[in-house]
Protein backbone atom coordinates (compact mmCIF):
# COMPACT_ATOMS: atom_id res chain seq x y z
CA UNK A 1 0.00 0.00 0.00
CA UNK A 2 1.31 3.43 -0.90
CA UNK A 3 2.20 6.04 1.67
CA UNK A 4 -0.44 8.33 0.21
CA UNK A 5 -3.21 5.79 0.84
CA UNK A 6 -2.05 5.11 4.42
CA UNK A 7 -2.16 8.81 5.21
CA UNK A 8 -5.68 9.05 3.76
CA UNK A 9 -6.92 6.19 5.92
CA UNK A 10 -5.38 7.74 9.01
CA UNK A 11 -7.10 11.06 8.36
CA UNK A 12 -10.52 9.36 7.78
CA UNK A 13 -10.18 7.39 11.04
CA UNK A 14 -9.16 10.49 12.97
CA UNK A 15 -12.09 12.43 11.54
CA UNK A 16 -14.59 9.69 12.49
CA UNK A 17 -13.17 9.39 16.03
CA UNK A 18 -13.54 13.14 16.55
CA UNK A 19 -17.18 12.88 15.56
CA UNK A 20 -17.81 10.06 18.05
CA UNK A 21 -16.16 11.96 20.91
CA UNK A 22 -18.14 15.09 20.10
CA UNK A 23 -21.43 13.16 19.94
CA UNK A 24 -20.81 11.46 23.32
CA UNK A 25 -19.92 14.80 24.90
CA UNK A 26 -23.06 16.43 23.49
CA UNK A 27 -25.36 13.66 24.77
CA UNK A 28 -23.84 13.77 28.26
CA UNK A 29 -24.06 17.57 28.35
CA UNK A 30 -27.69 17.62 27.11
CA UNK A 31 -28.89 15.03 29.63
CA UNK A 32 -27.00 16.45 32.55
CA UNK A 33 -27.63 20.17 32.11
CA UNK A 34 -30.80 21.38 33.99
CA UNK A 35 -33.29 23.05 31.65
CA UNK A 36 -35.27 26.13 32.57
CA UNK A 37 -38.65 24.40 32.97
CA UNK A 38 -37.71 21.05 34.47
CA UNK A 39 -38.24 20.15 38.10
CA UNK A 40 -35.21 20.05 40.37
CA UNK A 41 -34.80 17.08 42.61
CA UNK A 42 -32.93 16.18 45.76
CA UNK A 43 -32.53 12.54 46.66
CA UNK A 44 -31.17 11.03 49.87
CA UNK A 45 -31.06 7.23 50.15
CA UNK A 46 -33.92 5.99 52.29
CA UNK A 47 -35.94 9.20 51.95
CA UNK A 48 -38.68 10.13 49.46
CA UNK A 49 -37.75 11.88 46.25
CA UNK A 50 -38.53 15.60 46.54
CA UNK A 51 -39.60 17.46 43.42
CA UNK A 52 -40.44 21.08 44.33
CA UNK A 53 -42.40 23.04 41.76
CA UNK A 54 -40.55 25.87 39.94
CA UNK A 55 -43.35 28.32 40.99
CA UNK A 56 -44.48 28.55 44.64
CA UNK A 57 -48.00 27.23 45.28
CA UNK A 58 -50.50 29.92 46.35
CA UNK A 59 -51.50 30.00 49.99
CA UNK A 60 -55.07 28.89 50.76
CA UNK A 61 -57.67 31.58 51.39
CA UNK A 62 -58.14 32.62 55.01
CA UNK A 63 -60.51 30.20 56.75
CA UNK A 64 -63.51 31.63 58.65
CA UNK A 65 -63.80 30.44 62.26
CA UNK A 66 -66.76 31.17 64.54
CA UNK A 67 -64.99 32.36 67.69
CA UNK A 68 -68.15 32.66 69.83
CA UNK A 69 -70.20 29.60 68.89
CA UNK A 70 -73.25 31.84 68.39
CA UNK A 71 -75.54 31.11 65.42
CA UNK A 72 -78.74 32.72 64.11
CA UNK A 73 -82.06 31.72 65.67
CA UNK A 74 -85.69 32.78 65.50
CA UNK A 75 -84.71 36.43 65.13
CA UNK A 76 -84.11 35.58 61.44
CA UNK A 77 -87.59 35.08 60.00
CA UNK A 78 -86.61 33.62 56.59
CA UNK A 79 -87.65 30.03 55.87
CA UNK A 80 -84.56 29.41 53.74
CA UNK A 81 -81.10 30.88 54.41
CA UNK A 82 -77.58 30.44 53.07
CA UNK A 83 -74.56 32.44 54.25
CA UNK A 84 -71.48 31.63 52.16
CA UNK A 85 -67.89 32.87 52.33
CA UNK A 86 -66.88 33.30 48.70
CA UNK A 87 -63.08 33.08 48.85
CA UNK A 88 -62.80 30.06 51.16
CA UNK A 89 -65.99 28.40 49.77
CA UNK A 90 -67.14 27.75 53.35
CA UNK A 91 -70.79 27.83 54.42
CA UNK A 92 -71.13 29.97 57.52
CA UNK A 93 -74.81 29.13 58.04
CA UNK A 94 -77.56 27.14 56.29
CA UNK A 95 -81.28 26.73 56.93
CA UNK A 96 -83.52 24.65 54.63
CA UNK A 97 -80.92 25.27 51.94
CA UNK A 98 -82.29 22.60 49.59
CA UNK A 99 -86.01 23.27 50.09
CA UNK A 100 -87.80 24.21 46.82
CA UNK A 101 -89.23 27.70 47.31
CA UNK A 102 -90.70 30.41 45.07
CA UNK A 103 -87.84 32.66 43.95
CA UNK A 104 -89.92 35.64 42.72
CA UNK A 105 -87.72 38.23 40.95
CA UNK A 106 -84.45 36.65 42.00
CA UNK A 107 -85.27 34.64 38.86
CA UNK A 108 -84.06 37.63 36.84
CA UNK A 109 -80.43 36.82 37.64
CA UNK A 110 -80.83 33.68 35.53
CA UNK A 111 -82.75 35.70 32.92
CA UNK A 112 -79.80 38.10 32.64
CA UNK A 113 -77.26 35.27 32.24
CA UNK A 114 -79.28 33.62 29.46
CA UNK A 115 -79.72 36.99 27.71
CA UNK A 116 -75.97 37.63 27.84
CA UNK A 117 -75.36 34.19 26.35
CA UNK A 118 -77.63 35.05 23.42
CA UNK A 119 -77.15 38.77 22.76
CA UNK A 120 -74.56 41.50 22.52
CA UNK A 121 -75.05 44.53 24.77
CA UNK A 122 -75.55 46.85 21.78
CA UNK A 123 -78.12 44.61 20.07
CA UNK A 124 -81.42 46.45 19.62
CA UNK A 125 -84.65 44.76 20.72
CA UNK A 126 -88.19 45.74 19.74
CA UNK A 127 -90.71 45.73 22.59
CA UNK A 128 -93.48 43.40 21.43
CA UNK A 129 -95.84 42.57 24.29
CA UNK A 130 -95.63 44.92 27.25
CA UNK A 131 -95.87 43.08 30.57
CA UNK A 132 -97.70 45.50 32.85
CA UNK A 133 -98.23 43.21 35.86
CA UNK A 134 -96.02 43.86 38.87
CA UNK A 135 -92.84 45.95 38.80
CA UNK A 136 -92.03 47.56 35.41
CA UNK A 137 -89.59 50.04 33.88
CA UNK A 138 -92.31 51.63 31.75
CA UNK A 139 -91.59 50.26 28.28
CA UNK A 140 -93.85 51.22 25.37
CA UNK A 141 -95.04 48.79 22.68
CA UNK A 142 -92.91 49.17 19.56
CA UNK A 143 -90.08 50.87 21.47
CA UNK A 144 -86.61 49.97 20.20
CA UNK A 145 -84.09 49.69 23.02
CA UNK A 146 -80.66 48.12 23.52
CA UNK A 147 -80.06 44.87 25.36
CA UNK A 148 -77.84 46.76 27.79
CA UNK A 149 -80.66 49.11 28.79
CA UNK A 150 -83.11 46.23 29.08
CA UNK A 151 -80.67 44.54 31.46
CA UNK A 152 -80.54 47.72 33.53
CA UNK A 153 -84.32 47.63 33.66
CA UNK A 154 -84.33 43.94 34.59
CA UNK A 155 -81.68 44.04 37.31
CA UNK A 156 -82.07 47.53 38.81
CA UNK A 157 -85.78 48.31 38.48
CA UNK A 158 -86.67 44.60 38.46
CA UNK A 159 -88.90 45.36 35.49
CA UNK A 160 -91.07 42.49 34.34
CA UNK A 161 -91.58 44.29 31.03
CA UNK A 162 -87.80 44.43 30.50
CA UNK A 163 -87.33 40.73 31.26
CA UNK A 164 -90.13 39.78 28.88
CA UNK A 165 -88.70 42.01 26.14
CA UNK A 166 -85.45 40.05 26.39
CA UNK A 167 -87.35 36.76 26.27
CA UNK A 168 -89.73 37.72 23.45
CA UNK A 169 -86.84 38.63 21.12
CA UNK A 170 -85.09 35.30 21.66
CA UNK A 171 -85.09 32.90 18.66
CA UNK A 172 -88.27 30.89 19.19
CA UNK A 173 -89.74 33.50 21.55
CA UNK A 174 -90.33 33.46 25.29
CA UNK A 175 -91.02 29.72 25.41
CA UNK A 176 -87.62 28.93 23.90
CA UNK A 177 -86.01 31.46 26.23
CA UNK A 178 -87.49 29.74 29.30
CA UNK A 179 -86.26 26.39 27.96
CA UNK A 180 -82.77 27.92 27.73
CA UNK A 181 -83.13 29.10 31.34
CA UNK A 182 -83.76 25.54 32.48
CA UNK A 183 -80.79 24.24 30.49
CA UNK A 184 -78.61 26.93 32.05
CA UNK A 185 -79.87 25.99 35.52
CA UNK A 186 -78.90 22.36 34.90
CA UNK A 187 -75.46 23.40 33.64
CA UNK A 188 -74.95 25.38 36.85
CA UNK A 189 -76.02 22.38 38.98
CA UNK A 190 -79.02 24.24 40.41
CA UNK A 191 -80.65 21.18 41.98
CA UNK A 192 -84.38 21.12 42.78
CA UNK A 193 -84.93 24.02 40.39
CA UNK A 194 -87.32 24.59 37.49
CA UNK A 195 -88.51 27.75 35.78
CA UNK A 196 -91.67 28.53 33.81
CA UNK A 197 -91.26 32.27 33.12
CA UNK A 198 -88.45 34.85 32.87
CA UNK A 199 -89.65 37.19 35.65
CA UNK A 200 -90.51 35.06 38.68
CA UNK A 201 -94.30 34.95 38.61
CA UNK A 202 -95.74 32.41 41.04
CA UNK A 203 -96.30 29.04 39.43
CA UNK A 204 -96.34 25.49 40.74
CA UNK A 205 -93.46 24.59 38.42
CA UNK A 206 -91.40 27.70 39.17
CA UNK A 207 -89.19 26.79 42.13
CA UNK A 208 -85.60 26.90 43.28
CA UNK A 209 -83.62 26.65 46.52
CA UNK A 210 -81.43 28.95 48.63
CA UNK A 211 -78.42 26.80 47.77
CA UNK A 212 -79.16 26.97 44.03
CA UNK A 213 -79.54 30.76 44.18
CA UNK A 214 -76.21 31.03 45.97
CA UNK A 215 -74.55 29.07 43.15
CA UNK A 216 -76.33 31.18 40.55
CA UNK A 217 -75.17 34.37 42.26
CA UNK A 218 -71.56 33.17 42.37
CA UNK A 219 -71.58 32.71 38.60
CA UNK A 220 -73.46 35.95 37.93
CA UNK A 221 -71.04 38.03 39.99
CA UNK A 222 -68.14 36.77 37.86
CA UNK A 223 -69.82 38.50 34.92
CA UNK A 224 -68.58 42.10 34.92
CA UNK A 225 -71.76 43.45 33.33
CA UNK A 226 -74.06 41.90 35.91
CA UNK A 227 -71.75 42.71 38.84
CA UNK A 228 -71.71 46.36 37.78
CA UNK A 229 -75.46 46.66 37.22
CA UNK A 230 -76.69 45.05 40.44
CA UNK A 231 -74.62 47.50 42.50
CA UNK A 232 -76.13 50.65 40.92
CA UNK A 233 -78.71 52.45 43.13
CA UNK A 234 -80.34 54.38 40.26
CA UNK A 235 -79.87 55.32 36.61
CA UNK A 236 -81.81 56.78 33.68
CA UNK A 237 -81.80 55.00 30.29
CA UNK A 238 -83.52 55.64 26.98
CA UNK A 239 -84.56 53.98 23.76
CA UNK A 240 -82.28 54.21 20.71
CA UNK A 241 -84.03 57.35 19.39
CA UNK A 242 -83.97 59.14 22.77
CA UNK A 243 -87.73 59.45 22.64
CA UNK A 244 -88.53 57.42 25.76
CA UNK A 245 -86.60 57.87 28.98
CA UNK A 246 -86.83 55.49 31.92
CA UNK A 247 -85.73 56.43 35.44
CA UNK A 248 -84.69 53.26 37.22
CA UNK A 249 -84.31 52.86 40.98
CA UNK A 250 -82.93 49.79 42.71
CA UNK A 251 -85.43 48.08 45.01
CA UNK A 252 -82.60 46.94 47.31
CA UNK A 253 -82.76 49.28 50.31
CA UNK A 254 -79.40 48.08 51.64
CA UNK A 255 -77.48 49.65 48.74
CA UNK A 256 -75.87 52.80 50.05
CA UNK A 257 -77.18 52.11 53.55
CA UNK A 258 -74.75 49.37 54.61
CA UNK A 259 -71.16 49.98 53.45
CA UNK A 260 -69.87 47.09 51.36
CA UNK A 261 -73.22 45.89 50.00
CA UNK A 262 -72.76 45.31 46.27
CA UNK A 263 -76.17 43.94 45.18
CA UNK A 264 -77.44 41.57 44.05
CA UNK A 265 -81.26 40.99 43.70
CA UNK A 266 -84.58 41.40 45.44
CA UNK A 267 -87.82 39.46 44.94
CA UNK A 268 -91.36 39.47 46.25
CA UNK A 269 -94.67 37.79 45.48
CA UNK A 270 -97.54 36.70 47.71
CA UNK A 271 -96.44 33.06 47.57
CA UNK A 272 -92.70 33.73 47.76
CA UNK A 273 -92.77 36.28 50.54
CA UNK A 274 -89.76 38.58 50.74
CA UNK A 275 -86.58 37.36 49.04
CA UNK A 276 -83.16 38.93 48.91
CA UNK A 277 -79.70 37.90 47.68
CA UNK A 278 -76.87 40.08 48.95
CA UNK A 279 -73.15 40.43 48.33
CA UNK A 280 -71.32 42.06 51.23
CA UNK A 281 -67.61 42.92 51.04
CA UNK A 282 -65.99 43.92 54.32
CA UNK A 283 -62.44 43.79 55.73
CA UNK A 284 -61.27 42.06 52.56
CA UNK A 285 -63.86 39.26 52.80
CA UNK A 286 -66.77 38.57 50.44
CA UNK A 287 -69.93 36.90 51.69
CA UNK A 288 -73.12 35.98 49.80
CA UNK A 289 -76.32 35.91 51.84
CA UNK A 290 -79.56 34.39 50.53
CA UNK A 291 -82.86 34.77 52.41
CA UNK A 292 -86.09 33.30 50.98
CA UNK A 293 -89.65 33.51 52.28
CA UNK A 294 -88.73 36.18 54.80
CA UNK A 295 -91.10 38.42 56.72
CA UNK A 296 -88.54 41.26 56.58
CA UNK A 297 -85.75 40.57 54.10
CA UNK A 298 -83.78 43.75 54.81
CA UNK A 299 -83.87 43.29 58.58
CA UNK A 300 -82.96 39.60 58.28
CA UNK A 301 -80.03 40.38 55.98
CA UNK A 302 -78.78 43.29 58.09
CA UNK A 303 -78.83 41.03 61.14
CA UNK A 304 -76.97 38.27 59.32
CA UNK A 305 -74.29 40.74 58.17
CA UNK A 306 -73.79 41.90 61.76
CA UNK A 307 -73.69 38.28 62.93
CA UNK A 308 -71.05 37.26 60.36
CA UNK A 309 -68.61 40.06 61.08
CA UNK A 310 -69.32 40.08 64.80
CA UNK A 311 -68.68 36.38 65.34
CA UNK A 312 -66.26 35.19 62.66
CA UNK A 313 -62.53 35.67 62.33
CA UNK A 314 -60.55 34.64 59.26
CA UNK A 315 -57.39 32.68 60.01
CA UNK A 316 -54.43 32.13 57.73
CA UNK A 317 -53.30 28.54 57.32
CA UNK A 318 -49.87 27.70 55.98
CA UNK A 319 -48.52 24.26 55.02
CA UNK A 320 -46.08 22.84 57.57
CA UNK A 321 -42.51 22.16 56.52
Amino acid sequence: MSKKKIIYKHKWWKKSWDRIVFLVFFVVFFLGYPGQNVYTSAYTPGRPLIRPLPVPMPSPAPYPVNRTGIYPGEEVSAAGVVVFDVDSAVFLYKRNEEAPLAPASTTKILTALVALDAYQLDDVMTVKNVANAGQTMGLVAGERISVENLLYGTLIQSGNDAAYALADNYPGGAEAFVAAMNVKAQDLHMSNSSFTNPVGYDDEGHKTTPLALMRLSQVALRNKTIAKMVAIPQITVSDVTHTYFHSLKNVNQLLGKIPGVGGIKTGWTEEAGENLITLIEKNGHRVIIVVLKSKDRFSDTSGLIDWVFGNYVWQEFYPSN
